[in-house]
């Protein structure tokens, strides 16, 4: 079990300690893996409505999510979220409590459904947990995403109602 909380200006350090491998490795984000610090503080947390992120029973962070919406106008009460579990907290569960957590956040800013709009197709752990939470594919963009290993591959888009 983790603590969940909003970031502080503080923590992007450490938040972007365990991005910046996550993003280099270029298999699961369509960042560049060459973003800076600066660029991708204001793509995970000053551009979204929210950031949160875990804390593990050490106190360091174990991971985060942004939230935002999907689109602008007739679009907003969807949201997008992005997430990102550290390399020394993976296969703990944490990925499942953040997604738990962003749809509880999500519902309580007023938000109606969730959508993953790029699920890299190869990050299959991801996939099996988005439909564990009850996420359907519903698109497939045939060879959207430029794999650094395998070419280029599907992204999927990935959508789940949160409020009838």
């Amino acid at each position: 079990m983790v603590d969940i909380r909003k970031t502080t200006l503080t923590d992007w350090p450490e938040i972007w300690q365990m991005l910046a491998p996550i993003f280099q490795a270029g298999d699961t984000y369509a960042y560049p893996p060459d973003i800076n610090s600066d660029a991708a503080r204001l793509a995970w947390s000053e551009a979204p409505s929210a950031t949160y992120i875990a804390l593990d029973l050490a106190g360091r962070i174990a991971g985060s999510y942004f939230l935002k919406p999907n689109q602008p106008g007739q679009g907003r009460h969807v949201c997008n979220c992005g997430y990102a579990v550290a390399q020394h907290a993976r296969r703990q569960g944490i990925a499942g409590q953040l997604c738990r957590h962003s749809q509880q956040v999500a519902v309580a800013l007023g938000f109606r459904a969730m959508q993953y709009n790029f699920v890299v197709s190869t990050n299959e752990g991801a996939i099996r947990l988005w439909q564990a939470e009850g996420f359907d594919i519903v698109g497939r963009l045939p060879g959207a995403f430029a794999h650094p290993e395998q070419g280029d591959v599907d992204a999927l888009v990935m959508f789940k109602t949160l409020v009838d």
